[in-house]
């Protein structure tokens, strides 16, 4: 995910909605996020389309690897042989 700018990236809830158009252009463009502020203090994050589903994406794989981990941990396995024989089975 590219880097957010401070000076760039961070724009008021007045400013975005006045330059909306081109604030999505730019978002679309760099992928980098962009703050909303309102009344001086963060109120939300945008984020390009492409950089959402990358976000998504990774913490869909980190959750899948962390119950994996879990699972194996817990003796929640199966051998590699086992799996073969039972899907030759079928």
């Amino acid at each position: 995910m590219p880097l957010l700018r401070v000076a760039e990236d961070i724009v008021p809830l007045s400013d975005f909605k006045a330059r909306a158009s081109e604030l999505l252009k730019k978002l679309a463009e760099t992928g980098a996020p962009m703050v909303i502020t309102q009344n001086g203090r963060a109120a939300g994050v945008l984020l390009s389309p492409i950089e959402f589903d990358a976000l998504t994406e990774r913490a869909r794989f980190i959750d899948a690897v962390a119950e994996g981990l879990d699972d194996a941990g817990s003796g929640r396995v199966v051998s590699h042989e086992s799996m073969v024989a039972e899907v030759d089975r079928k």
